[in-house]
């Protein structure tokens, strides 16, 4: 009989090095100092939101000692860090609240007056969507956060929340640069988005918007999202957003899934691992995504295709949840994307897998995601676990965490979507 390539220990190690592997080559520090602009004849006002703007911030304060450097940031609660002369926020994800309001509207009023002498520098990174909540004329906070939940529940892909958000927002969509006018904007961001779209990252603050209210108008037709009554007036009475062209852009993408990927990738190299990486944009269901993968995964073990054993088949990309109107449990697109791979796989032999979303946070649960072993199958039914009862109940979470298979990370301060390993030995 062949003897197995990994035990189950070696094999949980290799994808736990891949995952922290493609969480380190995003780390905003390194990636912020490579690409500042020339320093300002006159201030450098610093704004910004997301998930990485906090550690993005604080490489900017550290880098530019000598510069008029001064601003506001906001960051999800626990990602936090010392900005020195940047004053760092913290609010709610992914769900805004009074804060993500306070804090966009400080903002706002950090970037008026300036000249054009004067640099505002916007540092951008996934999840600033919720962090950054300007409710357009005659919403009020309530109608946004029901505006956001209606959204993550909805199906609809992430590009297509965005131009939502967009047109329902006073700083999203190109409106934080058009108020920045005259100074000199310059925004380096962090890409969570499949294709790295960077209109789609935190909803394009200071990006020129290619959706239109006709666009949001058929996005919410599809998938009959009923807005509240003050976000339809919005919408029916509301101005376009700030169109590419209309306001000058100086967008530069200092990390990204792709190169997440490709560290990975090296590190299995070197370990004697043929990597495949399928791609960087995956999207869909994710049990869907998760039947799909595992079927690549058999062909690796049983037929030596696309490659041959010891691989890896690397993805990355943001599937999503549709939970519909019922009661749900706990968990995110990681956690259910794994439960169904397993599900499919059968406790196949010699094939492990990770799926973590790269900020420590799948959903709003404290578990970067999970991993899926060949006998997760045999442990639940020993434990008295139905796994398609949990999957049923998109209840992931609560089915890996007696397992012991959850991967808990903290808040990683960066973020460039989720990231798959699938390992066949």
């Amino acid at each position: 009989m062949t003897q197995p390539a990994f035990t189950d220990t070696h094999a949980r190690h290799v994808l736990r090095r891949m995952f922290d592997a493609a969480v380190e080559s995003a780390a905003p520090a390194q990636a912020v100092v490579g690409h500042l602009p020339e320093k300002p004849r006159g201030r450098c006002v610093v704004v910004g939101a997301g998930k990485a703007s906090a550690a993005m911030a604080a490489a900017v304060d550290t880098a530019w000692p000598d510069v008029d450097v001064s601003g506001v940031v906001v960051t999800r609660d626990g990602y936090a860090v010392p900005a020195g002369r940047i004053e760092i926020l913290e609010a709610s994800h992914p769900v805004p609240d009074q804060r993500s309001m306070d804090a966009a509207h400080r903002i706002l009023a950090a970037v008026q007056g300036l000249g054009p002498d004067d640099l505002v520098l916007a540092l951008i990174s996934g999840g600033g969507s919720a962090l950054l909540a300007a409710p357009a004329k005659g919403m009020t906070l309530e109608d946004k956060q029901a505006v956001n939940r209606l959204l993550l529940h909805s199906g609809a892909t992430i590009e297509e929340m965005n131009a939502v958000r967009k047109h329902l927002s006073a700083i999203k969509g190109g409106r934080l640069a058009a108020a920045a006018h005259p100074a000199r904007v310059v925004s380096l961001l962090i890409s969570d988005i499949p294709g790295d779209d960077p209109g789609s990252i935190a909803s394009g603050p200071t990006v020129g918007d290619t959706s239109t209210l006709a666009d949001v108008q058929a996005i919410l037709r599809r998938y009959d999202i009923q807005l509240p009554t003050a976000a339809l007036a919005a919408l029916e009475h509301g101005e376009e957003t700030p169109k590419p062209g209309a306001i000058p852009e100086d967008i530069r993408i200092i990390a990204a899934p792709a190169l997440s990927l490709r560290h990975a990738a090296e590190l299995a190299s070197r370990i004697g691992i043929h990597p495949i990486i399928l791609g960087d944009a995956i999207e869909g269901e994710a049990r869907e995504a998760g039947i799909v993968l595992s079927g690549i995964a058999l062909g690796v073990a049983r037929h030596g295709f696309p490659a041959s054993a010891p691989a890896v088949l690397l993805s990355g990309g943001e599937t999503t949840v549709s939970i519909g109107k019922g009661p749900a449990g706990k968990g995110g697109r990681n956690t259910e994307l794994q439960l169904s791979m397993a599900l499919a796989l059968k406790g196949a032999a010699n094939i492990w897998s990770i799926a973590c979303d790269t900020d420590g946070i799948d959903g709003s649960d404290d578990a970067a995601g999970a991993i899926v072993t060949p006998d997760t199958l045999e442990r639940a039914r020993q434990a008295g676990l139905d796994p398609h009862a949990f999957l049923a109940a998109h209840d992931s979470y609560s089915f890996f965490a007696p397992l012991g298979d959850l991967v808990i990370t903290g808040p990683t301060r960066t973020n460039v979507n989720d990231f798959r390993a699938i390992l066949i030995g």
